[in-house]
């Protein structure tokens, strides 16, 4: 058989083959290390650990999901892909059920409410060995307050647009010494700040109306603690402005 032929199979079938991998789901790779045991909760079709194994970045990828269907699909997904020999599966309630000698545990797509019921029930990861990388779906200065208020520090956060929406994507460590975050920080972190991209002064402009939204709607019932939340945002408005230009 010539080999050119081979040669356009191949492309051919790289093609048709390819991780249909989402915005959000590259910049979570994008925190993992090379050698890293990852733990996907929540991992729906398997395709962020599948990524991580075929461009050998992760040793081994442990995939969980809380529903038979998603985990099914990530097992057909894993040997599609050529991957099952390296991926494990759970049906698992959060960490629960997921060996604990990973090194990273990713969340993705979740809302904010699950992330902190999984953190909850896996008292255990409050350990310097083991790191997170969280993408929250909604409600993420709520997140961000109950990581700060338990415990943990978010050492970097990626702001990132997938759609017509803005994301971020979190790396967060144990360490309950550091600093807690003000109330303007749980909406516009340091982090951020740190790490800007093109779509950070988007991100404050959004966090800055949604403050505004939600006094609006509050009335003569507005809350200090958000008042003072967007006070500190407003202060910001010129450091912002700094990385817009």
């Amino acid at each position: 058989m010539p080999s050119c032929f081979l040669r356009r199979m191949a492309s051919f079938l790289e093609v048709i083959m390819r991780l249909p991998l989402s915005t959000r789901l590259q910049v979570c790779c994008g925190f993992i290390a090379p050698g890293d045991v990852v733990a996907d909760i929540g991992c729906d079709h398997g395709y962020l650990g599948i990524y991580l194994l075929k461009n050998n970045i992760a040793a081994r990828v442990y995939a969980s999901d809380i529903h038979q269907g998603p985990l099914d699909s990530a097992f057909h997904n894993a040997h599609k892909f050529g991957v099952a020999d390296k991926m494990s599966f759970y049906l698992s309630d959060g960490l629960k059920s997921v060996p604990r000698d990973f090194t990273v545990a990713v969340c993705a797509g979740m809302g904010a409410d699950t992330i902190q019921s999984v953190l909850e029930d896996a008292p255990w990861l409050r350990n310097e060995k083991y790191r997170l990388i969280l993408q929250c779906q909604s409600r993420r200065p709520q997140l961000r307050r109950y990581l700060s208020e338990n415990g943990w520090r978010i050492t970097e956060e990626s702001v990132i647009r997938d759609g017509r929406f803005l994301y971020t994507v979190m790396e967060v460590y144990w360490e309950p010494a550091y600093p807690k975050l003000t109330p303007g920080e749980w909406f516009f972190p340091p982090a951020i700040m740190e790490n800007p991209s093109k779509y950070t002064a988007a991100y404050y402009d959004d966090a800055v109306f949604r403050l505004n939204r939600e006094l609006a709607g509050k009335k003569n019932t507005a809350d200090p603690t958000l008042q003072a939340a967007l006070t500190e945002l407003e202060n910001m408005k010129e450091i912002v402005d700094d990385i817009r230009s």
